[in-house]
């Protein structure tokens, strides 16, 4: 059982804010020898393989890590090029670990303004005026979870379909940003939340959420 993400969207569809609990991805570590048996090739910014398939490693898999060190879009956290890096004889032996790509924080923000406009076309979509609008969506890998505030805030939580006890965990959520971001006197409405009570708060309730599948009174 798992719940892969959290996301806090405001009424103008602006993605406020993210967390990503577990991600579930597929990763594969391989010692490469000059010349590299695989094609890679810039693409978004991240460095794909385009062509070559082994031990895991599947075409369309991105570079995540280069000999221990975390790659962020086509450079590794200490700032070297991948590609010129990977190009050079002279840096192998070498390490790579690949997986899916991870999603950007632009990406990210376009997810949420994605889903509140499929959120407003299932509520006009409805035979009955007054529909609650999306409320979840099923895949073989995950469900998505929404709860729209009176407000119009939506708290979107991804789960392993199997996670139980996800409509308890979004009114927590609700009660944790009603108590520490509504009542911060710092925090302005339909911004980003940026509070380190909120931030502990939902970590712990995830965690309280995964072990036990739901929320009892009072918890």
């Amino acid at each position: 059982m798992a719940i892969f993400s959290v996301y806090v969207v405001n009424k103008a569809g602006g993605l406020i804010y993210q967390l990503d609990s577990y991600a579930p991805r597929a990763e594969a570590e391989k010692t490469f020898s000059y010349p590299l048996d695989l094609l890679l090739k810039l693409h978004d910014e991240r460095v794909l393989v385009a062509f070559g398939q082994r031990d895991g490693i599947r075409v369309g898999h991105a570079v995540l890590a280069i000999n221990g060190v975390d790659v962020n879009g086509k450079y590794t956290a200490d700032g070297k090029e991948v590609l010129e890096y990977l190009g050079n004889p002279a840096n192998y032996p070498v390490s790579i670990r690949f997986g899916r790509p991870r999603l950007t924080s632009n990406e990210k923000l376009m997810l949420a303004s994605m889903f509140h406009s499929l959120f407003a076309i299932g509520s006009q979509l409805s035979p009955e005026q007054g529909s609650s609008g999306i409320e979840m969506l099923e895949t073989d890998t995950f469900k998505l979870h929404c709860f729209q505030t009176l407000t119009g805030i939506k708290l979107v939580v991804l789960a392993d379909p199997r996670q139980a006890g996800i409509d308890s965990l979004l009114r927590k959520i609700y009660e944790i940003y009603s108590d520490f971001a509504l009542k911060n006197p710092f925090y302005s409405l339909e911004m980003p939340i940026r509070c380190e009570l909120f931030d502990q708060n939902l970590k712990l309730a995830l965690e309280v959420a995964e072990k036990a599948g739901t929320f009892g009174p009072g918890s």
